[in-house]
């Protein structure tokens, strides 16, 4: 799985170059670099839940990602403890919080950037506008921007496969974390006990997607979500507290 992943990475980059080159270059870079200082400007107000107007955007974007991360901390928190083991904490908080987070800000802003820039320099006649806006399918927002650059079979096809690997990958990092819970900590667990979780996991989010109509199979994973990571958040607050604390009782 490890090779898989740094292969997954090598093509995401490999996308991630062609789009900044193929794509409106400049105008990718100020989205980057607005971004970042629409972010630190904004992030307090629009973190404070009083006072707003834009309830839709409060519920629908920022606290249900939120509840998403918070739900995806006990599998990604437990992976990273031990892919983490015997680093600093500056080397920590460099190689896990700074540099994904400002990959993924340059992630945003080149496909985004691209996508935006496609809308408003083609109005109407442009694919992300015809399929995305005008019919209402985000789904293929990625691979209608990719139609409007060169390239568009080989790349959609790159996308098809970094979208499978994506999932693969996350799912494996998921179950062999319950399978260390439920393992009781072991890391040698048997791997059709793996293969379990891997399954029932799959099968969950089938019920949940296909089990109702229209987007009722969404909307269910979404309300499920959100009550896991409101549960947890109690377990985080906990844990920032312990964490204070061993740090300030740590000699420098």
């Amino acid at each position: 799985m490890k090779v898989l992943s740094e292969i997954n990475m090598g093509f995401a980059a490999l996308l991630l170059i062609f789009v900044f080159l193929a794509g409106p270059t400049m105008a990718i870079l100020g989205d980057f670099f607005g971004g970042l200082a629409a972010y630190a400007r904004e992030i307090v107000p629009l973190s404070n839940p009083v006072g707003r107007e834009d309830t839709g955007f409060l519920h629908g974007w920022t606290t249900f990602y939120w509840a998403w991360w918070i739900s995806w901390s006990p599998f990604v928190g437990m992976f990273i403890a031990r892919v983490s083991r015997g680093r600093t904490v500056r080397e920590f908080i460099t190689c896990v919080l700074l540099i994904p987070s400002l990959v993924c800000v340059f992630w945003m802003a080149t496909f985004g950037g691209t996508a935006i820039t496609q809308v408003v320099e083609g109005a109407q006649d442009s694919g992300v506008f015809q399929n995305v806006i005008g019919a209402y399918r985000p789904e293929i927002s990625l691979f209608a921007m990719l139609r409007e650059l060169p390239l568009a079979s080989i790349t959609s096809l790159l996308g098809v496969i970094l979208v499978v690997i994506f999932f693969v990958t996350s799912s494996d990092s998921g179950s062999l974390v319950i399978d260390t819970i439920t393992a009781g900590g072991k890391v040698d667990a048997p791997v059709i006990q793996r293969i379990f979780w891997c399954i029932f996991e799959g099968a969950v989010a089938a019920v949940l997607l296909i089990g109702a109509a229209g987007t009722a199979g969404l909307d269910s994973l979404q309300a499920m979500v959100i009550s896991t990571g409101l549960l947890f958040t109690m377990v985080l607050l906990v844990m920032c507290w312990a964490i204070f604390k061993g740090l300030k009782s740590e000699h420098r």
